[in-house]
């Protein structure tokens, strides 16, 4: 085969031309999901980072759990839209229903942050369960 024949195929055109739209819908979709952990970390009463940094492993765990519950439906975001301005749309509508949703959460199941500060990891279960199942849920919705 000539190689030159190689490089002009179907399936090395396809993907020279689509990679780049690829690696930009990533970018788009880790910078939201960063954006959205960020945000998350402002909305709580406690300081994951702080509390991870000092050996919390209940903290670790709860924020585990919320950067899997943001990415989920982030994932199904990017995989039903086409291009970069539709995954900014959806992917801040379901950033901003998705953080409203844990803050709903945190409010429902009082006194969850305080035991998550003490290290209870019972707490940071039941936590990282009711957000993972909000982004499910959420997920599932966006597939309509």
């Amino acid at each position: 085969m000539d190689p030159s024949n190689a490089l002009s195929s179907p399936e090395v055109q396809a993907f020279a031309s689509g990679f780049p739209v690829m690696l930009l819908h990533l970018a788009v979709t880790l910078a939201l999901l960063g954006a959205g952990a960020v945000l998350y970390s402002l909305m709580t009463p406690w300081r994951e980072v702080t509390l991870i940094r000092q050996g919390n492993a209940a903290a670790a765990l709860a924020f585990g759990g919320v950067l899997v519950g943001l990415a989920v439906p982030l994932a199904v975001s990017l995989s039903v839209s086409t291009t970069a301005r539709d995954i900014v749309i959806w992917g801040v509508a379901t950033l901003v229903i998705q953080l409203l949703c844990f803050r709903l959460v945190d409010l429902v199941l009082t006194g969850l942050p305080q035991r998550i500060e003490k290290g209870e990891m019972s707490a940071a279960v039941v936590l990282v369960g009711a957000k993972l199942a909000t982004a499910v849920v959420l997920a599932a919705a966006l597939t309509g």
